[in-house]
């Protein structure tokens, strides 16, 4: 195959994101989203949010991150943040997943979408650690507007939540504080999140 044909190759093999179904619900409720939506969302998240990074960042890198991140789902399939079993074989399906996907590209191509995929599951670049924020914060504005439905459906709890979230104030603090305190601490008073951690009054919580 030519480039331009490994290329276009490529590009119809991802439209298959557009079926792989997340377990975040739209924010009317009406359905779920799926690996392109979420992907698109964080890009915007990236271009309008930049300025809440920690370190200063490199823009275009942290969208090409994001967009490419989820990529490995095609094979993989999505799995849930907080469904234990399925991330106990998570690293193995993924890893097979990005040497067959990313091999459809040219030699070179492959190569740096590999290294981005890499990088973000890494977590070690200034860049990667911002990528992480909006791949976090954005189920929770979806969570948040939807009334908490699939934090509801699926009983999560509040330890599970600040455990997936240990490394987001490193990427932003300014985000995180927002998270905090103006959706989880709602959704705890509302009953959607389970609290299973002391108070917060006690100052352990939210540290």
């Amino acid at each position: 195959m030519s480039r331009i044909e490994q290329q276009m190759e490529f590009m119809r093999e991802i439209d298959g994101l557009k079926k792989v179904e997340r377990q975040t619900y739209l924010k009317d409720a009406s359905r779920k989203e799926n690996d392109a939506e979420h992907s698109w969302h964080l890009a915007m998240m990236a271009l309008l949010m930049q300025e809440h990074a920690n370190e200063t960042i490199d823009l275009l890198h942290v969208i090409s991150m994001v967009l490419i991140h989820d990529i490995v789902e095609l094979d993989a399939g999505d799995t849930y943040a907080y469904d234990t079993e399925g991330n106990a074989t998570k690293r193995e399906r993924e890893l097979a997943a990005a040497e067959r996907i990313f091999s459809i590209l040219p030699e070179d191509q492959a190569k740096y979408f590999r290294s981005l995929w890499d990088e973000f599951e890494e977590e070690e670049t200034a860049e990667a650690r911002f990528a992480h924020v909006l791949d976090n914060i954005q189920p929770m504005i979806l969570n948040d507007a939807s009334d908490g439905k699939a934090w509801k459906e699926h009983q999560v709890k509040l330890s599970q939540i600040l455990q997936r979230n240990q490394n987001t104030a490193k990427g932003s603090k300014a985000v995180w504080k927002y998270a905090r305190e103006q959706i989880l601490e709602k959704h705890i008073a509302e009953g959607n999140i389970l609290l299973d951690v002391p108070d917060e009054k006690t100052g352990s919580v939210f540290c």
